[in-house]
């Protein structure tokens, strides 16, 4: 079990935390960048795969093989995507399409690695399957593997869930993004001649529409959305599911004034239910596993 664990972990750092939006935007241009951080993650995960479980034997089998076939196949992915998305030319609109192939793209890494644990390290996967269907909770993860599962847990609630996110809403013009408010008031108008006379009715008002914009602070919007989530999922694991109903309403409270506006509303809400939904099932699958 450590031995994915360790290899899915260094997968998810070399995607989520060492790749930087450049890379990703450029990503042709900077893939030698990114191959080779994925082989300095991969190839510190390997070696420790083989100094704790092989004892530094046959280097060329337990290190070497596996390196080659990792980076191999995770190169020919990369590759096949970027060409794909250039053939297709997807939109700021094609929200689900983009999320579609970020899916098949990590599912794909994934089984890569399962098949290299398979081929190289005589991990059997009718073994995996029944230690996780038959898991009530007795057969401990131990120490070591505990930790790499809660990191991992912890980078998929945060770092994916929010590219997750991100595709899933699309692109959202600054305006609406950084939308705070907007108040409305009427003037009547008086000519300068005739503000000393008798007050008489008017049919002539002038009114004057304000929008408020805040500052583009997206960090603190995307921290809100990780302190979010583990909340989510530690409640979960907990079984304190009506708490998670004050984590929506603190946040309705602190964005009254933009709900307001039914754009704006809509992408709260359709952030917002995201998240929650990615915590529940990270909280369940931590639930599953741990407990």
């Amino acid at each position: 079990m450590m031995i994915v664990l360790l290899l899915l972990l260094a997968h998810l750092i070399a995607d989520f935390w060492l790749q930087t939006d450049l890379m990703v935007k450029n990503k042709m241009k900077q893939l030698k960048k990114h191959m080779f951080h994925h082989l300095c993650t991969t190839g510190l995960a390997l070696i420790i795969i083989w100094a704790y479980h092989f004892h530094f034997a046959n280097i060329i089998g337990y290190l070497l093989f596996p390196i080659a076939f990792i980076v191999l196949t995770h190169l020919i992915i990369d590759v096949l995507k970027i060409k794909l998305l250039d053939t297709i030319k997807t939109t700021n609109t094609d929200s689900l399409k983009k999320l579609g192939f970020f899916l098949l793209d990590q599912l794909l890494h994934a089984a890569m690695l399962l098949v290299a644990c398979i081929m190289f390290f005589d991990v059997k996967a009718t073994t995996m399957l029944t230690w996780l269907l038959e898991n009530d909770g007795t057969n401990s993860l131990g120490l070591v593997n505990m930790l790499l599962f809660i990191i991992i847990i912890f980078i998929l609630a945060t770092s994916v869930s929010g590219h997750i996110i991100k595709l899933l809403m699309g692109s959202l013009p600054s305006e609406l993004a950084n939308f705070e408010g907007e108040f409305t008031f009427s003037n009547k108008l008086i000519e300068v001649s005739d503000r000393n006379k008798p007050k008489i009715d008017s049919n002539f008002n002038e009114e004057y529409h304000y929008f408020i914009y805040s500052k583009p602070l997206h960090s603190r919007g995307k921290l809100i959305g990780y302190v979010e989530r583990l909340l989510v999922i530690s409640l979960t694991v907990v079984g304190a599911y009506p708490s998670i109903a004050f984590i929506i309403a603190a946040k309705s409270i602190a964005r009254f004034k933009q709900l307001d506006d039914r754009n704006w509303a809509e992408y709260f809400l359709l952030g917002t239910l995201s998240s929650i939904f990615l915590g529940l099932m990270l909280g369940f699958l931590v639930k599953e596993i741990v407990m």
